[in-house]
């Protein structure tokens, strides 16, 4: 069920150029450079960032996960969060009038910057030391199951494959896309199942409501 959807590279993922700032280390520094960062302006240049909005790139760029809208106010100084979000508009508008690499998502609750999935094939190989998320038909088929049934136990999980499951979610678990969500109220209080923030980020949505339709899937799979 997971299979075709793209885990894309994010561009605060690339190693940093000779020069640049430590992540968090920089943003005293831009703090200085730019002053007041609380008047939200415009430039110009129909392509061009003025101060704040290159402020709120910077913030987004060394992020190594979606920032919470309140995260992007506090971190650029913004009046608020109506602020922010006419500003991360402004941005994504940017990066597609001139054909960024780069665009914005809305995902697990915050914002990244991520690089355009078309990009993905050359990217993947800068960063073969980055381990990324493989999982066998089985684990696949698991975590479909956590996700849409959650919260879940263990005993139902294997009763809907049909197979023990304990191995392959200890493994979804290091794989840090499924956690223990709580316990049931059943005798023995067995453990219930859910799926992660990272699962979220790793599937590119903002929440669990954005994950396809079921019976959608079932229709076309059976047409």
């Amino acid at each position: 069920m997971f299979q075709g959807w793209t885990n894309r590279p994010l561009g605060s993922l690339a190693s940093p150029r000779a020069g640049h700032m430590p992540r968090n280390r920089a943003l005293p520094l831009i703090y200085r450079q730019l002053g007041d960062p609380g008047d939200v302006g415009t430039s110009a240049d129909p392509l061009g960032r003025d101060r704040v909005l290159a402020l709120l790139e910077a913030v987004l760029l060394i992020a190594d996960e979606p920032l919470h809208i309140r995260k992007l106010v506090e971190a650029a100084g913004l009046p608020d969060a109506n602020a922010a979000r006419r500003l991360l508009k402004k941005l994504q508008e940017l990066y597609d009038d001139d054909g960024s690499a780069f665009e914005l998502e809305e995902l697990a609750g915050g914002f990244q910057l991520m690089t355009r999935p078309e990009y993905h094939r050359w990217l993947t190989s800068l960063r073969k030391s980055q381990q990324e998320l493989r999982l066998t038909p089985a684990s696949r088929e698991t975590l479909a199951i956590v996700a849409y049934r959650q919260p879940i136990m263990r005993a139902d999980i294997e009763a809907i494959r049909g197979v023990h499951c304990g191995e392959t979610l200890r493994l979804l678990m290091e794989k840090g896309v499924v956690k223990i969500a709580g316990r049931h109220d059943s005798l023995g209080r067995p453990v219930l199942y859910g799926t992660t923030k990272r699962f979220l980020q790793v599937f590119g949505l903002k929440s669990l409501k954005d994950l396809p339709n079921a019976e959608q899937l079932r229709r076309d799979t059976s047409g």
